[in-house]
């Protein structure tokens, strides 16, 4: 049993790093692709850009934490553990080879799936009167 190898649009994962944030937004969809090449990723964007850069060379230490959700990941990424704010707390988030062109907000989501408990005393109005029998 042999594992696939890992492609993006027929590139791998070592040539896509080789490559330059313009070669490589040409190979992701539209919105990203727009992203990418305005270059305008605000100052939060670019301290982050920073921080990978300096986690790639060993010489950042702490996690790598950040708002920017709309940030898309790029293949210099991969392997590494970025904490994406969710509104409430840093969601440790993976970065696998698959997720390469995605958003970072994709995967810290930010609501919660909504479990409903048993109804009982002070659940509805209708609720608080219960027989005793």
């Amino acid at each position: 049993m042999s594992r696939r190898k890992f492609t993006y649009r027929g590139y791998t994962l070592e040539e896509l790093r080789n490559m330059s944030i313009e070669e490589f937004a040409k190979l992701v969809p539209t919105k990203e692709r727009r992203y990418l090449l305005r270059q305008n990723y605000g100052p939060e964007g670019k301290a982050l850009l920073k921080k990978i850069q300096l986690a790639i060379q060993g010489k950042y230490k702490k996690p790598i934490r950040t708002h920017v959700r709309e940030m898309v990941i790029l293949p210099i990424m991969v392997g590494l553990t970025i904490h994406v704010y969710n509104g409430k707390e840093y969601l440790p988030v993976d970065i696998r080879p698959e997720m390469i062109g995605h958003r970072l907000g994709e995967f810290a989501p930010t609501t919660k799936i909504v479990k409903h408990g048993m109804p009982g005393v002070g659940a509805t109005r209708s609720s608080l009167y219960i027989p005793t029998k």
